[in-house]
C-alpha cells in the first residue's frame, strides 16, 4: 500500500493507493468521525463492491447504502436529490459521513451532496475506475450537470480520505480503462516529461492490467495533480492547467449527450485539438501532435472530433463553459511537453482551423 498527501492545512488528507484494502477496517475507520454512515454507490458498481466494502464498516450505529443509476446522463440535481431524500428519512445528523463507491459521477454527486447536506457532512472517496481514481477523486471538485453544460453546478469540497483500491480495476471495462488513461496521460503532457515517456513505453503494460504499472500510473497521476492542487485548491490560478483538453472535451459530451462518448474519451479528443491550437500557435512543434496523436491510438483513444459535430456547436458550447471569464474563453495549451500554460486570447480564426485540423465540419 502507498499513500501520498493532498496538503491543503487543515483539509489536508492521504490518498491510499493498494491492493485489497476495500474491506479491511483499518483504512476506513480511523476517517469517520461520527457513529453514522452512508454508502452512496451505483448499480453497476454494487453487486461487486459494496458488500466487500461493507465489511469493513460493521460497528456503526447506523449504516445505510443508496444505489443509483449508472451513467453521466443521472449526474444531475434529481439524482443529487434521492441522496437528500435518503438521509433525512434515515435521520442522519450532521456527523454523519458520505462514502462515495464508484467512479467520478458517483463521486462528484456524493462530494457535491456532503457539501450541501446539514451544510456540509464528511465524505470519503473510494474510487472503482481508472479515470476516478486518477482525476476526479482528488482535489474537491464536486458537483452536477445542467443540460447548457458540464458541472456548472458545485462546490468546491474536500475529501476526508481517498481510498484507491487497484483491484477495482480488473473489472472495468476496456473502454471505460482506456478513457481513464487520457487523463493519465495529460500529467505527462502538462506537467511531467519523464512520466509521458514511461507511457510511451509502457501502454502495453497498462492495457494488459499489469497491476505494478498500474498502481504506478495512479501514484504517479495522484502525486502531479496533488501538487498542482496543493497550489490552487480553487483554481484561481495555475490549477487551470488540470483543465488540458476539457473545454473542447466537455463541448463534445454536451453535444452528443452525456454518457455517449465519456468523458476520457472526449478529453482525449479535446487534448488533440489543444495540441493543434498550441502548434499552430508556434509553441510546439508537429512531433508532439503525433507523438500524442501515437499515444492515444495506442490507447485505443479518439483523435478526432465526432464525425457530425460542427465548428460552429464547439464555439457555442465552448462559450458556456466555466473557463469562460468576463466574455473571454480561457483555454489551457502547450509552451512545450510538460509545460502548459493558460491563454486568453486566442484568435477565432486559429480556434476554428485547429477544430477543422481534427475533423470538425
Amino acid at each position: 500500500m502507498h499513500s501520498l498527501n493532498v496538503e491543503l492545512g487543515e483539509r489536508s488528507y492521504p490518498i491510499l493507493i493498494g491492493a485489497q484494502l476495500l474491506g479491511d477496517p483499518q483504512y476506513l475507520q480511523r476517517y469517520i468521525r461520527g457513529r453514522q454512515v452512508c454508502v452512496i454507490t451505483n448499480e453497476t458498481v454494487a453487486p461487486l463492491y459494496l458488500s466487500r466494502l461493507l465489511d469493513g464498516l460493521q460497528g456503526f450505529d447506523k449504516l445505510d447504502t443508496l444505489e443509483l443509476p449508472d451513467g453521466e446522463a443521472f449526474k444531475t440535481l434529481d439524482t443529487v436529490n434521492r441522496v437528500f431524500d435518503l438521509l433525512l428519512e434515515k435521520r442522519h445528523s450532521r456527523t454523519t459521513t458520505l462514502i462515495a463507491l464508484g467512479g467520478g459521477v458517483v463521486g462528484d454527486m456524493t462530494g457535491f451532496a456532503a457539501a450541501c447536506y446539514q451544510r456540509g457532512v464528511d465524505f470519503i472517496q473510494v474510487p472503482t475506475t481508472l479515470l476516478s481514481q486518477v482525476d476526479s477523486s482528488v482535489g474537491g471538485k464536486t458537483g452536477v450537470n445542467h443540460p447548457l453544460g458540464k458541472n456548472m453546478i458545485g462546490a468546491f469540497y474536500q475529501p476526508r480520505l481517498v481510498l484507491a483500491d487497484m483491484d477495482t480495476l480488473q473489472t472495468l471495462p476496456e473502454r471505460e480503462l482506456a478513457a481513464g488513461i487520457a487523463e493519465v496521460i495529460k500529467y505527462g503532457l502538462i506537467c511531467d516529461v519523464p512520466f509521458f515517456a514511461w507511457l510511451e513505453d509502457n501502454m502495453s503494460r497498462l492495457l494488459a492490467r499489469e497491476p505494478e504499472a498500474l498502481a504506478y500510473a495512479v501514484e504517479r497521476s495522484c502525486h502531479d495533480k496533488a501538487a498542482v492542487v496543493a497550489e490552487d485548491e480553487r483554481e484561481s490560478g495555475r490549477r487551470a492547467i488540470l483543465n488540458f483538453g476539457h473545454t473542447f472535451g466537455h463541448a463534445i459530451e454536451a453535444v452528443q449527450g452525456y454518457g455517449n462518448w465519456l468523458h476520457g474519451e472526449a478529453v482525449a479528443a479535446g487534448m488533440v485539438m489543444a495540441a493543434e491550437l498550441s502548434q499552430l500557435r508556434g509553441t510546439i512543434d508537429a512531433e508532439l501532435v503525433q507523438r500524442l496523436r501515437r499515444l492515444l491510438t495506442l490507447a485505443g483513444l479518439p483523435c478526432a472530433a465526432p464525425a457530425e459535430m460542427t465548428v460552429a456547436q464547439f464555439v457555442d458550447a465552448m462559450a458556456v463553459d466555466k473557463k469562460v471569464v468576463d466574455g473571454r474563453l480561457r483555454l489551457v495549451l502547450l509552451r512545450a511537453l510538460g509545460d502548459a500554460e493558460i491563454v486568453n486570447d486566442t484568435p477565432r480564426d486559429l480556434l476554428v482551423e485547429a477544430l477543422q485540423l481534427c475533423g470538425a465540419g
